[in-house]
């Protein structure tokens, strides 16, 4: 089992943007000093939910700080950057890391950012498998032409090439954010890995992989592809010495957070949204991951685990709001859980 951490750079009520990127990179530093696998990156535009507008280049500062934990974005929102730029980017980390690096890709949302940022609403409604393909081809073949409907261009070589890596990885795995039947299967029949979010249960989450797993069969995946599929579930992470204390800590914070963060994202078109209700919610994430003692933290990743054939995870652990809490968690989770897990 590998378990990492995941990191919003999230601005809490009262908050200032450097406070929060602050202890986003305290906590991916804390990361490795507590033994954790990974740290995964968010990524947002124009809202406190989250003040990393660019994950790939806060993955770029962590893997300089680091030396041993892998570092991955959460995503990469591929609909709003072109993915031979992203490709390369994600190249040169692979290669400059010794292959510590890790791809995370999604489709986002229909957000104001596809206006700001020049995409428009068919790169969100159509364009994503495109882009995605582009992606995959440039981090994997030696050059690259497309003739698509959002990307044409000549054949140029890829440069730097993943596979030149000085180590045995040929190029940074790709993961795709799924949360609907159309994206896993999207995932599935290319043989990329998922990341599944934190606002599902164990048992939706078995139904994902399952469902991934058959459509992988049905387009000819290789079989220890499928076996070996390192998908990655979301959640949230809270430790403390009694279950009360954990749920607390988050109640006390993560509502004021979820509701200026989500109530500031603006659609691109003006449809409709429906927002979740903040308290509401907190107590869902309580109630599904690892928030209470390292006991309970340990029982609820191993029954996760077991019920969906998940082995990687990627834990909020800043949920608390403050720098030196999240630190706490942090160490916690390094040695009073992961010890037990493995």
């Amino acid at each position: 089992m590998r378990v990492g951490s995941f990191v919003l750079a999230a601005q809490f009520p009262g908050q200032g943007q450097g406070e929060a990127l602050h202890r986003a990179v305290r906590s991916a530093e804390v990361a490795e000093e507590a033994g954790l696998d990974a740290v995964w990156l968010a990524e947002h535009h124009f809202v406190p939910y989250g003040t990393c507008p660019s994950a790939i280049t806060l993955a770029a500062l962590l893997l300089g700080r680091t030396r041993r934990i892998r570092v991955g974005t959460a995503v990469s929102v591929l609909p709003t950057v072109h993915p031979v730029a992203l490709g390369e980017q994600a190249a040169l980390l692979h290669l400059t890391s010794g292959g510590r690096f890790s791809l995370g890709v999604g489709r986002g949302g229909p957000w104001v950012d596809l206006e700001v940022f020049g995409a428009g609403l068919q790169a969100y409604e159509t364009g994503f498998p495109e882009s995605l393909d582009l992606l995959v081809r440039w981090l994997r073949e030696p050059s690259v032409a497309a003739a698509g409907e959002r990307f044409s261009f000549r054949e140029v070589p890829v440069v730097p090439r993943p596979s030149e890596s000085l180590t045995d990885t040929e190029g940074p795995e790709v993961v795709v954010a799924c949360t609907s039947p159309a994206s896993v299967r999207l995932a599935a029949e290319r043989g990329l890995p998922m990341l599944l979010g934190m606002h599902v249960g164990d048992e939706e989450k078995a139904d994902m992989v399952a469902l991934w797993a058959q459509y992988a069969h049905a387009a000819g995946v290789d079989g220890d592809v499928i076996a070996g599929a390192g998908h990655v579930s979301a959640g949230v992470c809270q430790i403390a010495d009694r279950l009360t204390d954990a749920a607390e800590t988050l109640a006390k914070a993560m509502p004021g957070w979820l509701k200026q963060g989500l109530d500031a994202h603006v659609t691109v078109d003006g449809r409709a949204r429906s927002m979740r209700d903040p308290l509401a919610y907190t107590e869902l994430l309580c109630g599904l991951h690892p928030v209470g003692t390292p006991r309970l933290c340990v029982d609820r990743l191993t029954a996760t685990a077991e019920r969906t054939g998940i082995a990687r995870f990627a834990l909020l652990v800043e949920g608390s709001g403050d720098l030196a809490a999240t630190e706490e968690n942090v160490r916690r989770l390094g040695a009073e859980v992961l010890p037990q897990l493995r």
